[in-house]
């Protein structure tokens, strides 16, 4: 079998993972590590940068409060959409820190605003609470602009990996019972959409790639889903009628052909979607941009896509 391309710098990336292994995400140590507050120099991601605004606010939620987070460019701005972010780390880790300067980062290029949303982690909070709080913290957001002193107009949901699935979730339990504002586009990044069986590049990719498959087998039995339930697995949902969709895939990620099924899905649908796969690199780019620094250009490209998608209404 011929060697995938993996870049230069995502190799040595993966070098240094491997020279220097990370405990496994077992209970415990997940447990250990929840308290921490993330600091620049802990993550692999760029800094969060000069905003307008940063604001931190809490919602009342299905399970306790939901600490929320706004990012914008602009301390003032006209009525428009809203950007809801759900940040990934399997449904057990990751938080709002973990994930500010990705958050950051869309709301520079999208020049809007960004509510990244603290939802329950699993195993202390396990499936369906995630997606009980993406859901809750949506329909929320929709009718509290003026908590943010903002006129929101639209839903842009977005995350990546663990939250890139609940943003698919959370616009099917939106279509399905629509919420105060319409859902204009969703932007799921490197998402994970099907728990129900294992694809070919969960195979290829499960070692030595970043996400291994050791990794994604304790994240599911923290989750504890039902893995053919849609608010699970959203590709065995039907897509009609789902807002129009970018869906972005790494070419070296265990869940790339997952990605590339649910996009193939809501174009089936008749969903207005854009497809784009980051070559030569691996799951969580978006958020190593300091560690890849490649991982800027793909992050420009998808986010490009979006914006264009957003011009095209």
């Amino acid at each position: 079998m011929t060697e995938p391309y993996v870049r230069p710098d995502v190799r040595a990336f993966l070098d240094m993972m491997a020279a220097n292994p990370r405990p496994a995400f077992t209970a415990e140590f997940l447990a250990s590590i929840r308290g921490l507050k993330m600091t620049p120099e802990m993550s692999a991601d760029k800094p969060v940068g000069d905003l307008g605004e940063i604001r931190d606010l809490v919602m009342p939620g299905p399970g306790g409060d939901i600490a929320l987070r706004l990012f914008d460019p602009r301390a003032e701005r006209h009525a428009g959409p809203v950007v809801i972010f759900y940040h990934g780390g399997g449904y057990a880790a990751g938080s709002i820190d973990s994930h500010a300067g990705l958050a950051a980062e869309i709301a520079r290029q999208l020049d809007l605003p960004v509510v990244s949303v603290e939802y329950r982690l699993a195993p202390e909070n396990p499936w369906p609470a995630a997606p009980d709080d993406g859901e809750a913290a949506a329909r929320w957001i929709a009718e509290n602009g003026a908590a943010f002193a903002r006129d929101f107009t639209g839903l842009i949901l977005c995350g990546d990996s663990a939250g890139g699935n609940l943003a698919i979730v959370t616009a099917l339990a939106l279509r399905d019972a629509p919420a105060a504002l319409p859902v204009i586009l969703q932007l799921a990044i490197y998402p994970a959409v099907d728990h129900s069986r294992t694809y070919p590049s969960g195979t290829a990719f499960s070692v030595g790639y970043g996400l291994d498959g050791a990794d994604m087998a304790l994240f599911d039995q923290h989750y504890a889903a039902d893995k053919s339930h849609q608010r699970n697995s959203p590709l065995l949902a039907d897509q009609h009628g789902m807002p129009p969709t970018v869906v972005v895939t790494a070419a070296l990620d265990p869940l790339r052909d997952e990605g590339r099924a649910y996009a193939s899905a809501t174009a089936l649908s008749g969903v207005p979607t854009v497809f784009h796969e980051a070559v030569g690199t691996i799951h969580g780019f978006a958020g190593y941009r300091r560690a890849i620094p490649s991982a800027q250009a793909d992050v420009d490209a998808f986010l490009g896509l979006a914006k264009a998608m957003l011009s095209a209404r």
